[in-house]
């Protein structure tokens, strides 16, 4: 049964409506490993019937059009009116507007309250059916819906997973540059159902997912001390990590869950830290006279990379994950901070500050294949959609009030800002919900 409870979406999934052909036979895909792709023209019809049809639809071709990956085509545009999403479309009256893609579908309401929400995808030049779902909730969950709907969609045509329903956790900032406030906040990915999660009285930082999606660790100034705490978003119950001496930096899961990997700083020096839930024991990782800090974990928990100054700038370098064969791997100009590793495991990005900006860039694991996403007066913070094809980070621009958040792909030619009611930093961007 659903609940109401704004963090718990279960979503009951039917069995596939119809599938009148095999992916690997349809004729409209997208290969996204080419570099910059030309947007494929979808059209995405309102579903019927009434005005919340119209809402999920909506939902999906936002969703499409700001992957940068599909350019949805205006309504006023089309030609047929599809009064059953059952039946095949007019095929060529979409293949004149150029529609190589075709999205109908239908929301009813069920006798005991459910909504059925029911999609089809057309390959409009082969004249087939490519795919079709329905999803049964709560009325009220219906922008996850379509969420969903959109993940299937571009998973259907890129062979890739979506990214779409998932949540950002983030720094909601407010007030004047000199008194700020700043509160734990969490909303849909396009900025939807935002709300905040801890009391705005109290500084927070680093806010991180864990791969579970039910807990956010994060750092808190509550009381002048700064704690790292463990924040449960189903119930809201949180409980202090530890009590460490000297401050505490950028807390981050491990893959499973089961540790969290930290910088503590004492007489003067960082070094990293992993600490075990279950346990509460540490393990120091490094041991120098510098400023080790900002791990991330490899997917596979293999390795951690971090920054570090110990070359005289902050650098970025790979270890194991029991702290071994500590490697430089950013040897480029300017300094680099905030490493985070891909979930794909290909890639790291980065933080680079050179000739007075900052960029957001990526690089290989041994460093090999840097590339600047973007450039501007004060980029920081990436962190990855789940499949490793979107990165979110901060901007604060010269003379601008404060910070707000920005997406960018791989290629580096969509970037999209992200709304948020105030100020916004220190984005984390969750895996896919269940």
């Amino acid at each position: 049964m659903l609940t109401r409870n704004p963090f718990r979406f279960l979503i009951a999934l039917a069995t596939m409506v119809t599938l009148s052909i095999s992916p690997v036979l349809a004729k409209v895909e997208l290969n996204i490993n080419k570099g910059n792709v030309e947007p494929l023209p979808i059209a995405v019809t309102d579903f019927l019937q009434g005005e919340l049809g119209q809402k999920i639809s909506d939902v999906v071709a936002a969703d499409l059009k700001r992957s940068g990956l599909f350019a949805p085509i205006a309504k006023s545009a089309f030609i047929e009116k599809i009064t059953n999403p059952d039946a095949a479309p007019r095929f060529e009256d979409w293949k004149v507007i150029n529609a190589q893609a075709l999205v109908t579908g239908r929301v009813t309401q069920e006798g005991d309250g459910r909504l059925k929400a029911e999609f089809r995808l057309w390959d409009s030049f082969a004249g087939q059916q490519m795919a079709g779902q329905q999803f049964f909730t709560q009325p009220e969950n219906w922008r996850r819906v379509a969420h969903i709907i959109a993940d299937a969609i571009y998973e259907q045509i890129t062979g890739e997973k979506g990214y779409f329903d998932t949540r950002i956790v983030y720094v909601a900032e407010s007030g004047p540059k000199t008194a700020r406030k700043r509160q734990l906040a969490i909303m849909d990915q396009d900025g939807a159902n935002a709300r905040g999660i801890t009391n705005s009285n109290d500084i927070v930082l680093t806010p991180r997912f864990s791969p579970n999606k039910q807990e956010i660790t994060y750092m808190s100034f509550e009381g002048n001390e700064p704690r790292v705490y463990l924040l449960q978003l189903e119930t809201g119950q949180r409980e202090v990590v530890g009590n460490f001496p000297g401050m505490t930096f950028a807390p981050r899961f491990s893959p499973d869950g089961q540790r969290v990997i930290m910088s503590l700083q004492q007489d003067g020096n960082a070094n990293i830290y992993t600490m075990d839930l279950r346990s509460r024991t540490t393990t120091r990782l490094t041991s120098t006279p510098a400023i080790d800090t900002s791990p991330s974990y490899s997917p596979d928990g293999g390795q951690i990379v971090f920054e570090s100054d110990r070359g005289g700038r902050q650098q970025l370098y790979v270890m194991s994950s029991g702290g071994g064969g500590q490697n430089r791997i950013s040897f480029g100009d300017g300094s680099y901070s905030t490493p985070v590793w891909s979930p794909r495991g290909d890639l790291i990005a980065f933080t680079k500050q050179s000739g007075g900006k900052f960029s957001i860039g990526v690089m290989k694991p041994d460093g090999s294949g840097e590339r600047i996403l973007t450039t501007g007066f004060h980029n920081e913070g990436p962190t990855w959609a789940p499949n490793g094809r979107v990165l979110m980070f901060f901007r604060q621009n010269a003379g601008a009030g404060g910070p707000q958040l920005y997406s960018i792909d791989l290629t580096g030619y969509n970037e999209q800002l992200v709304q948020t009611k105030g100020f916004a930093s220190d984005p984390a961007w969750s895996p896919l919900l269940e």
